[in-house]
Formats: C-alpha cells, sequence, structure tokens
C-alpha cells in the first residue's frame, strides 16, 4: 500500500505584501559606488580572467547560491552580461526566488526564525505563481532559468531592471537553475508540479554543460554554493570532457576560483587528507584542485560578495579596455 502523504490543499497561503522583508530594492549597490576597501590584487588578475575568456570566445560562467542575488550587486551582473563579460549565470533554486521577489514587490528574504514558529515561513502567493509559470515554459520547450526571466521581462514586473534573470533573457544569456526536491520554498505550495520543475531544471543542466564544453580558455567561478556549484560542475565536465576526448579535444585549461567566507587552512592547491574535516568541502577538492589538475588554475577567496563580485567587474572593465581593439 502507499504511504500516506501531506495534503497541501489544508496550506494557508499569504499574499506576500504581508511578510516582512529583510533585504529592500534600495540595498542594490549602483555600479559607480566606491569599491569596498582593500582592493585585492587577486580580484584584479580574476577580473582580468573574464576579458581574456571574452577575447578567446570561451565560456565565462558564474555559479551562485541565493545570497549573491541578496548581496545587492545585480547591476554589475547585468553590466558584465551587457559586455560579454559574463556568458553564464546557474544558480541554485534559491537564487531566482530572491530575484523574482524583487522584480515583483522591491523587497525578498524573510526572517526563518519569526516565520517557521508560525508556520508561514515560504508560503506566500505571489511567489508560489512561480510553479505556474515554470511548469508552463518546461510544456513550452523552456528551461527553469529562461520560462522565469522571460516572465518577469514580458511581464510588466515594476523592477524587471534590476531583475538579473530576466536582463539574462533580454541579452539571450542563458540562466540555468539547479534544484534539489524539497529544497526550495516553491516545493512547499499546493502548485507545485515536481515532474515539471524537475525536467526544467535538467533541460537547464543539459544547457549548462554546452557551457562547459566551451570551457577550454575560459572561466568558472564559484560565489557562495558549497555543494550545488561543484557537484553540478562536476558531472557536467566529465560529460564535456568524454565528448572531448573523442574528438581530440582538450578541456583543460582554464581558470576556476571560489569566492566564500570560511577561513581554510593549508595549501589550496592541495587536497587535505581525509582526516580533515575540510576535506569533505567539496569546492575545495573538486573545483580548486582535481578538475584543474591537468593544466587549469585555481583561486580560492575569503570575501563576501557585495566586495568580490564589483572589484570583479573592476579589474574585467580595466582589462577589457586594454585589450580593445585600437
Amino acid at each position: 500500500m502507499p504511504h500516506p502523504q501531506f495534503d497541501r490543499s489544508r496550506l494557508l497561503i499569504k499574499p506576500l505584501f504581508e511578510r516582512t522583508h529583510d533585504v529592500p530594492l534600495t540595498y542594490q549597490l549602483p555600479l559607480d559606488a566606491p569599491l569596498i576597501e582593500p582592493i585585492d590584487p587577486v580580484m584584479t588578475r580574476l577580473g582580468a580572467e573574464l576579458a581574456h575568456a571574452k577575447a578567446r570566445q570561451a565560456s565565462i560562467i558564474f555559479m551562485c547560491g541565493g545570497h549573491v542575488i541578496r548581496a545587492g550587486v545585480a547591476r554589475h551582473l547585468i553590466d558584465l552580461m551587457e559586455r560579454g563579460l559574463l556568458t553564464h549565470l546557474a544558480f541554485n533554486g534559491a537564487g531566482p526566488i530572491h530575484d523574482w521577489e524583487l522584480a515583483l514587490v522591491g523587497a525578498t528574504c524573510e526572517s526563518v526564525p519569526r516565520y517557521v514558529r508560525s508556520g508561514e515561513f515560504g508560503l506566500w502567493r505571489e511567489t508560489g505563481r512561480m510553479n505556474d509559470v515554470i511548469a508552463e515554459g518546461y510544456r513550452q520547450g523552456l528551461g527553469y532559468g529562461e520560462a522565469l526571466g522571460k516572465a518577469i521581462w514580458e511581464g510588466g514586473f515594476p523592477n524587471r531592471e534590476l531583475s538579473v534573470v530576466a536582463q539574462a533573457y533580454r541579452l539571450g544569456v542563458p540562466v540555468t537553475v539547479h534544484i534539489g526536491i524539497g529544497y526550495d520554498i516553491l516545493h512547499e505550495h499546493p502548485n507545485c508540479d515536481a515532474e515539471a520543475l524537475g525536467g526544467a531544471s535538467y533541460r537547464d543542466f543539459l544547457v549548462y554543460c554546452q557551457a562547459i564544453d566551451r570551457l577550454e580558455g575560459g572561466v568558472m567561478y564559484n560565489f557562495g554554493t558549497a555543494v550545488m556549484g561543484p557537484e553540478v560542475y562536476l558531472k557536467a565536465l566529465a560529460m564535456a570532457r568524454n565528448v572531448a576526448h573523442q574528438e581530440g579535444r582538450r578541456i583543460a585549461d582554464f581558470q576556476t576560483a571560489v569566492f566564500d567566507l570560511l577561513e581554510l587552512e593549508g595549501d589550496t592547491q592541495k587536497e587535505q587528507p581525509k582526516s580533515h574535516p575540510q576535506y569533505y568541502y567539496r569546492p575545495w577538492k573538486t573545483i580548486l584542485v582535481r578538475t584543474v589538475a591537468d593544466g587549469g588554475r585555481s583561486q580560492y577567496v575569503q570575501s563576501e560578495h557585495r566586495r568580490s563580485i564589483p572589484q570583479l567587474r573592476d579589474g574585467a572593465l580595466a582589462e577589457d579596455a586594454r585589450l580593445a581593439p585600437r
């Protein structure tokens, strides 16, 4: 006999406008905001790598956790995409949720301690509309990220100019969303079609694999995602290298970097022993060591995204101008 399942029709879904938000639209940094000091020469170099990858017409990939959207750097990401210095954005499921809410109501981020006590956490009507958009987009042949970007861009959202997902759709830059069922507040809602969400996210995974196929000479930077980022990247790289080896190509000469808040001990160019707890920190062993062992380069940067992404952009713009034909 099938096990009993939770009846989602019993849920009370409240309007998003009744929620108290922690991150307002005004937190978004202007492009000309002074860079947070000190300026790190490593960041300047990693920014310059974006310009070199652009010159080689190679992939420039940012893999992002949800905090990247909350960090207020939307204008910087959009500007990089407009300049061809960012060719692919990959998010976990939380990133587009914050982007959607900011575009729709000009605020995002709820207090988990407050709303989980009352049983309201995540159960907001306007955010739940994302389920219908993704499912309809999937039926139309779209991926997860493209469906959301199209809906925000074409739907008259009041703050669509600061929606990273919508602006990527406008520019034709792929935004892929890599979900795990049960991870995101969308999965709480009665209108969640897990088959459609899973299918749309897998479609995005294949789009991401195609970007990894063009990684030779390119860049893959991971911002604040300790599981989704390294694991999706690892599988995609294995698939792309499988085909590349059959065709006599290499995907080995590229730059990776991990941007996170953790203080890592030891040489990040080498794996920690299995006896050390940090051996199990996936970004280290996967992004910084194993996948660049055949000729790539890696860097760990301990920094918050509100500091690192503007500094990367600054370095990229300077190098892009230097490389421009005269």
